[in-house]
């Protein structure tokens, strides 16, 4: 995941530290040093994703 994405909402499979899988919504706030602040858009929580975690991720179309 680069920079481009901070301020964007995107859509990320993420494997959790015990190996479980996820698909997830998020708004990406920050990255820094492999770290990616966001907030879930699901649960409207702040939530922190190690970025070697993310198997995949793709920007949500922000279209009215």
């Amino acid at each position: 995941m680069t920079s481009k994405y901070i301020g964007r909402i995107v859509e990320i499979v993420y494997m959790d530290q015990s190996g479980k899988l996820s698909q997830r919504r998020i708004e990406v706030h920050g990255l820094k040093n492999g770290l990616i602040r966001a907030t879930c858009q699901y649960t409207g929580q702040p939530r922190t994703f190690r970025e070697d975690n993310v198997l995949a991720w793709q920007p949500v179309s922000q279209t009215a």
